[in-house]
């Protein structure tokens, strides 16, 4: 039975206050300067110094602006480094908007599939409420990156720059949105109507065909084929006439994708680990490559991303990045703000209750590329953003050993960094991975 708050109730609650030391100048700072200030540590300043004793040089960190791409413009900055290092290119930058373009496409068209295959379930379904809340965003995680890659190569930002709609992309995800929803309601008719398959293909592409368009209009058309031009930091001038989107990933970036693997940590009870994980209805690229995700314990975790850092690879990762933070001083700390004192409340939880209550999911990606061992462990971590040089130290954060811990969730690893043990265990599940519903925490999107 339910129960109503009682005046004698809200007596004791007001009585109970003079049981905590200090709330009169908790009261007034938290009053005069908000939560996050009035409880804010600044010793994390002080044990947070960008210095690392395992460190790459990266160079100027790229700028997502308004969008949620921060797992695309994180994956690319991975790919980019190699490439400024051997081709001696500083600050060079592959196309955001190259694969924003053909990542909202294959949503598209990835939504309209997922529409057709549910279309005999009702619209109150979770499942086709699910579809319908979102047709496509700006969010997405690594694997759905290299499915883009390898399906439509990349090209230079000079090829094919930012565009206002890539760099704000309110206008036009609401543009899309309204049309996808639109289009899906009537492919939804033509199924429960008893079309062929002809012909409801035939007016799925006419859709994707409006939706092409409306790309082009805002993003510009992507190449076929392009001249890139270029002088690297000695003064010698390069030039690659003729060459396509593949060819271009293929020369001057040549990552082998299927050598770089999604592990997870997710200490919940419904994932053991050393299992491969996928996500009913997370993915862009219908037919391409799935999301597969290892689960592994967080200490192994950081011993791989370790060994990839010393080896001079740096690491694409997914975190909260919305949770004890400072985005201004460009701190990732769990003793940042010390709100349990400031209110006398204990707000602990685990990372398995956080995850499983919905108080904690990824929502960011960005790019490790340092670390400070002490005794050859771990204290912090050097943290590329994508969210210019404006924020923390010149774009790059600090992250406390502790914060990592709680809130990063996903890494990618290059195989050949995985124990035996670990490999067999993604070689073998990546077969038949177990599937989870669409709204569990590990497909959330990283789109901050």
């Amino acid at each position: 039975m339910t129960k109503e708050i009682t005046s004698a109730a809200i007596d004791k609650f007001t009585n109970d206050l003079s049981n905590h030391a200090g709330i009169n100048i908790a009261s007034h700072a938290a009053q005069e300067n908000g939560i996050f200030k009035a409880s804010q540590n600044l010793q994390s300043k002080i044990d947070l110094t960008p210095t690392f004793s395992v460190e790459i040089d990266t160079g100027k960190p790229a700028d997502q602006k308004q969008s949620g791409r921060c797992w695309m413009f994180s994956a690319l900055n991975t790919m980019r480094h190699p490439l400024q290092k051997e081709y001696k290119i500083k600050d060079f930058e592959l196309s955001q908007n190259y694969t924003n373009f053909w990542d909202k496409f294959e949503k598209s068209n990835f939504f309209f599939e997922n529409v057709i295959a549910s279309a005999k379930k009702p619209l109150g379904d979770r499942k086709v409420s699910f579809l319908f809340a979102t047709p496509q965003q700006d969010g997405g995680q690594w694997d759905m990156l290299c499915g883009l890659v390898e399906k439509y190569g990349i090209v230079p930002k000079s090829v094919y720059p930012e565009t206002a709609n890539s760099n704000n992309s309110g206008a036009l995800n609401d543009t899309l949105n309204t049309l996808l929803r639109k289009d899906g309601l009537k492919l939804r008719a033509l199924v429960n109507a008893g079309k062929s398959e002809d012909e409801i293909e035939q007016r799925k592409n006419q859709f994707l065909n409006d939706v092409f368009r409306i790309l082009a209009i805002s993003l510009g058309v992507p190449p076929k084929k392009f001249d890139f031009e270029y002088k690297d930091d000695d003064g010698n001038y390069h030039r690659e006439a003729g060459i396509t989107p593949k060819e271009f990933f293929d020369r001057f970036v040549g990552m082998n994708l299927e050598d770089h693997v999604s592990i997870i940590n997710s200490p919940t009870d419904d994932k053991p680990y050393h299992k491969v994980f996928s996500v009913e209805y997370l993915g862009n690229v219908v037919g391409g490559r799935q999301v597969r995700h290892l689960n592994v314990k967080i200490s192994e975790m950081k011993d791989l991303i370790i060994k990839q850092l010393k080896a001079g690879e740096v690491v694409w990762f997914g975190s909260n990045v919305g949770k004890d933070s400072e985005r201004q001083l460009g701190l990732l700390d769990t003793n940042i703000y010390k709100r349990d004192e400031l209110f006398d409340v204990d707000f602990s939880m685990s990372k398995g209750d956080k995850l499983d209550s919905s108080e904690s999911m990824m929502d960011h990606a960005m790019v490790i590329t340092g670390v400070d061992l002490v005794d050859n462990k771990p204290t912090k971590w050097k943290i590329e953003n994508s969210w210019g040089e404006k924020p923390g130290f010149k774009g790059y954060f600090v992250m406390s050993d502790s914060w990592f811990d709680q809130f990063v969730y996903q890494a990618v690893i290059n195989k050949k960094f995985l124990p035996d043990d670990l490999r067999t265990a993604f070689d073998e599940g990546a077969k038949d991975p177990i599937q989870l519903l669409p709204w569990d925490p590990m497909g959330a999107l990283a789109f901050k």
